[in-house]
C-alpha cells in the first residue's frame, strides 16, 4: 500500500501547451509598442526577458499549459488548488472507490522505524474503516471521511504562463513543503525544455 521515500511516487505529464508560445508572447508584447517589424528568429529571448525584467508579465497570459499529476497526495492537492487563477479537475473520492488506496510517506517518517510503524498502522486502520463503512452500505461520499491526507490522488491543472511562473516561483523555494516542491521542480524542468525564455530565470533563483 505504501510508497517509501527516496523518490516521490508522483508522475508529472504535460498534456497540452500553446504552440509556438514564445513567438506568440513576443508578437503580443510587440503589439503594445507596434514593433512587430523588429521580430526575427533571434529576438524571442531578449524580448521576453525584457518583459519579465520590467514586470510586463500580463503578456505571458496569452500562452497556456496543462499538466496531469498522478500519485501526489491529497495534502499536495489541497495546497495546489489554492492557486486561484488556474483550472483544476481532480480524481473524486465521492465517485471513485478508495478501498485499495495507495499513500505517500513523508521522508521524515519513512526514515524513522518507529514513526513508519505508527504511520502504517494508521493507514491500515483507515483502510479497514473505509471498507467496513462501505460494507454497511455507507456511500463513498460519506465513507471518504475516514481517508487520510496521505492518500494518492490524480489532478489535471491548466493555467496561463504568468500564473505558472507565480506558482513555480513560490512552490520551488526551499521553504516550500517537500512534496509540492519536488512536483513543482518537475513541472519547471518541462517548462524550461518547452519555453526556456519564459521560465529559465526561475532556475537561477
Amino acid at each position: 500500500m505504501a510508497e517509501h521515500e527516496g523518490e516521490i511516487p508522483a508522475k508529472v505529464e504535460l498534456l497540452a501547451i500553446t504552440e509556438n508560445a514564445q513567438r506568440l508572447i513576443e508578437e503580443a508584447g510587440r503589439t503594445c509598442y507596434l514593433s512587430q517589424d523588429k521580430m526575427s528568429e533571434d529576438t524571442n529571448r531578449k524580448f521576453i526577458r525584457m518583459l519579465i525584467k520590467n514586470g510586463h508579465t500580463s503578456v505571458l497570459e496569452h500562452a497556456f499549459a496543462t499538466f496531469r499529476i498522478t500519485g501526489g497526495s491529497r495534502a499536495f492537492t489541497h495546497q495546489i488548488v489554492r492557486h486561484r487563477l488556474a483550472s483544476f479537475s481532480q480524481q473524486s473520492q465521492r465517485y471513485v472507490s478508495e478501498e485499495d488506496f495507495r499513500v505517500v510517506i513523508p521522508p521524515s517518517i519513512s526514515a524513522n522505524p518507529e514513526a513508519i510503524k505508527v504511520f502504517e498502522e494508521a493507514m491500515e486502520s483507515s483502510k479497514i474503516a473505509y471498507a467496513k463503512l462501505k460494507g454497511m452500505d455507507i456511500r463513498k461520499e460519506d465513507a471518504r471521511f475516514v481517508l487520510p491526507n496521505a492518500a494518492q490522488s490524480e489532478i489535471v491543472i491548466s493555467a496561463n504562463f504568468r500564473e505558472w511562473r507565480h506558482i513555480l516561483a513560490i512552490r520551488t523555494k526551499k521553504n516550500a513543503q517537500w512534496e509540492i516542491r519536488l512536483i513543482s521542480q518537475e513541472i519547471l524542468k518541462i517548462f524550461v525544455a518547452e519555453a526556456p525564455f519564459v521560465f529559465e530565470d526561475l532556475l537561477e533563483k
